[in-house]
């Protein structure tokens, strides 16, 4: 939020905030849901609040009752409980030789799923064009329909009142959005439509709205790329021009028995710049420096998008889901890199480019890496799985995992990506053995070491929720 904002943006901030731990704790108690005191209780908020709050969220259908508790004397409490299907985001990630694409609901459950190959060596018009066609396909198998002008995610083509779709507000954000937060996606929480800003980075990016208070409609431009250009004129990811003080519409077609569509999360290899959504020099690929991803695939689908690295998606995913509160997550496919859960949340970096995990030299006179330097571990480790040799690329991974567990103390290490998840049980018995050895010079306990919990679907699946994520303040 800039400087010049008032006292009732910062007022609308704190409303959205609220809002989305009152949508967390729905979602996280299941299907039994949790009463408004309960509510009350834990988030700290007054009974007046949370009643208000849940109403809104209840009006947008995002919350439903889920029975009475038992009465203490008086009136029966009656418990509330997330609605699921209110909601859906896309988590997309394109491998170097691969696509996946996966179709969510607000709890993360997978609806639909499709993997077909990718050439991230293509020009970047014919990458883009098979990554769209590739979300359409998605769409098409789940039953959301087109992207005509006003559908499943905006409203119309600029009438008066027609702020937002069936995501529920302007540009996203399930109802809305806020200002644009850490995971590229929107702080305002699941009540809350806001103005949409204009460019990609600033408000009104990636998965949601811009300013606007708790109650407040927008004026409906597009989120997630400059100006209008993600949602043209009330496309999928926003409205028309829309009146301030009116609702939200919903658009034709929704994805799932009409639930909104929130916006597209897009993991991809690194270096990359979270921020902006913009490419950096991928290994192997240098062609991508500059290219900003984020907005071409966001004017392509007229959705909002996010975009981070493989690595962190699938580190989010470990986070939002509360599994760990220091962690390392290993990806070892076509590629090596590292996703760091630290304080339980994704530690990104200054410059959002933390976890360039293979590019780490342990042989000064090794053998040429793509990134440019000599001895890299991810080139190492590389060469060990193409000659077929599991023992010493276990071992290489395990290097650089003790590394890693003496920089940063961290209380657990996960593997993923292809190559392990192909044969695990190498990979993890050499990598525990090495950080065992390290631990045992130093004195100090050893971390355990597991094959990642979602498995071949980690990174694509957190990076849908680098959509969702905001929406129930993690991220």
């Amino acid at each position: 939020m800039s400087g010049a904002a008032g006292p009732g943006a910062n007022l609308s901030a704190l409303r959205s905030h609220n809002a989305a731990l009152v949508l967390r704790l729905l979602r996280d108690a299941g299907e039994d849901g949790v009463s408004r005191l309960e509510l009350a209780g834990r988030t700290g908020l007054t009974p007046q609040a949370v009643s208000k709050i849940t109403a809104r969220l209840r009006a947008e259908g995002l919350a439903a009752e889920a029975g009475q508790r038992a009465s203490t004397g008086g009136k029966p409490p009656t418990a509330l409980r997330l609605v699921p299907g209110a909601r859906h985001a896309i988590g997309l990630h394109l491998d170097r030789d691969e696509l996946t694409a996966v179709l969510v609901d607000l709890a993360g459950t997978p609806v639909a799923a499709r993997t077909a190959p990718f050439d991230f060596g293509a020009a970047a018009d014919e990458a883009m064009a098979a990554a769209t066609a590739e979300v359409r396909a998605l769409l098409a198998d789940a039953g959301a329909g087109g992207t005509e002008s006003g559908g499943a995610a905006g409203g119309g083509a600029g009438g008066a009142g027609e702020a937002g779709g069936a995501a529920g507000g302007v540009t996203g954000g399930p109802a809305g959005g806020g200002n644009v937060g850490p995971a590229g996606g929107v702080t305002g929480g699941a009540v809350d439509a806001g103005t949409a800003g204009s460019g990609g980075g600033g408000n009104g990016g990636a998965a949601g709205g811009g300013t606007g208070g708790a109650d407040t409609a927008g004026t409906g431009r597009a989120a997630g790329g400059a100006a209008a250009a993600a949602g043209g004129t009330g496309g999928r990811a926003g409205g028309g021009a829309g009146d301030p003080d009116s609702a939200g519409t919903t658009g034709t077609a929704g994805p799932v028995g009409g639930g909104g569509l929130l916006g597209v999360g897009v993991a991809a290899p690194g270096p990359l710049d979270h921020g902006s959504g913009v490419l950096h020099r991928v290994t192997g690929f240098p062609q991508w420096d500059g290219f900003p991803l984020r907005d071409a695939l966001a004017e392509r689908l007229a959705l909002p998008v996010v975009l981070d690295k493989d690595t962190n998606a699938a580190a989010l995913g470990l986070a939002t889901a509360g599994t760990t509160e220091s962690a390392a997550y290993l990806h070892l496919g076509t590629g090596l890199g590292a996703g760091l859960v630290l304080g339980g949340d994704v530690y990104r970096g200054a410059r959002t480019d933390a976890g360039e995990f293979g590019h780490q030299v342990i042989q000064l006179d090794g053998p040429p890496c793509g990134c440019g330097n000599h001895g890299c571990l991810e080139a190492l480790c590389l060469a060990a799985v193409a000659r077929g040799d599991r023992k010493d690329a276990a071992r290489l991974l395990g290097i650089g995992a003790a590394n890693l567990v003496r920089l940063l103390d961290i209380d657990r290490v996960l593997l993923g990506g292809r190559v392990v998840l192909a044969d695990p049980e190498p990979y993890v018995r050499g990598v525990a053995a090495l950080i065992a050895e390290d631990s045992a010079r130093a004195s100090r306990p050893t971390v355990p070491v597991d094959v990642v919990e979602r498995g071949g679907r980690a990174v694509v699946e957190g990076a849908a929720r680098l959509v969702l994520a905001p929406l129930f303040a993690l991220g």
